[in-house]
């Protein structure tokens, strides 16, 4: 089985070349690596031919071309391999991760393995995470993976059409986050299954959400209207979407006892956010 990683960047170089490094630690050695490079000028392309990987590799310059999920679709069109994975621009692999990947899903039978985002010492950072393995659900959707610890079949990729290009982090839309939860579902409602597992986990910068700064704040804002889009995409209730609106409205109480005025902020971005995506969401039924 050949794994195809696909990277959407732009704006970075350094963490590029990073994990292109530390990927050659994997201890299964049958995968390619696809970048598509959104910048506008071609530094990432001029550093990458440097370099002389063991693995296949696949520079595909779009400039002026914008989107995480955009760039994602436009890799797989590129994409050889049997699994296909998204790695973000800034993260990193453990370099068991494949080989652990590829014994799940030949032991549970599934269509998509899931993991979850960690620190170097395995505790869970940027999302809340299921402690247990399980199948993944409509249910769980939220607390069982994040879009670059996700792997499919390619087959599964394929029948649901990619990523919504609407959705995720540098979309021409408001709904910046939530496309690996969006694109789940839509397999889950074609009938693939989908297993997660904490024991699969890639590392990622961790996002500051103690002392959110007005970049964070905005940031929140973006992500939790990708999640309410997605909420209302799917045909959630407003009583599974109410039990996150209650939690981040408690995240602003509990900040505002102890003084930390940023996080109140914070919170108030997060709860707004949520209930402008899940209205959006629902007017696509329409």
């Amino acid at each position: 089985m050949k794994f195809s990683l696909v990277m959407s960047t732009l704006g970075r170089h350094d963490d590029v070349l990073a994990f292109i490094r530390t990927i050659e630690g994997q201890t299964y050695k049958n995968f390619e690596l696809i970048i598509v490079d959104q910048n506008d000028d071609d530094r990432l392309l001029q550093s990458v031919r440097q370099l002389s990987p063991s693995f296949a590799l696949k520079h595909v310059h779009v400039p002026g071309v914008r989107g995480g999920s955009r760039g994602r679709n436009i890799g797989f069109a590129k994409a050889e391999g049997d699994i296909v994975c998204f790695p973000d621009d800034d993260c990193t692999y453990p370099a068991n991760l494949f080989e652990n990947v590829l014994r799940l899903f030949e032991s549970r039978k599934v269509d998509i393995v899931c993991g979850r985002a960690a620190d170097e010492s395995g505790r869970d950072i940027n999302g809340r995470f299921e402690p247990t393995a399980q199948p993944v659900t409509v249910d769980n959707v939220f607390s069982t993976h994040i879009e670059w610890v996700l792997f499919f079949k390619r087959q599964a990729f394929e029948r649901v059409g990619g990523f919504d290009e609407a959705v995720g982090v540098g979309a021409s839309t408001p709904w910046q986050a939530n496309e690996g939860q969006d694109i789940v579902l839509s397999a889950l409602k074609n009938g693939f299954s989908a297993w997660y597992d904490p024991g699969i986990y890639g590392h990622h910068p961790e996002l500051d959400v103690v002392n959110p700064d007005a970049k964070m704040r905005k940031k929140a804002r973006g992500y939790a209207r990708g999640m309410g889009y997605v909420l209302g995409k799917h045909d959630y209730s407003l009583a599974f979407l109410l039990k996150y609106l209650i939690r981040s409205a408690g995240g602003a109480v509990v900040s505002f006892v102890k003084l930390n005025f940023p996080r109140v902020l914070y919170y108030i971005q997060v709860t707004m956010g949520r209930m402008e995506g899940y209205w959006a969401g629902r007017l696509t039924k329409q």
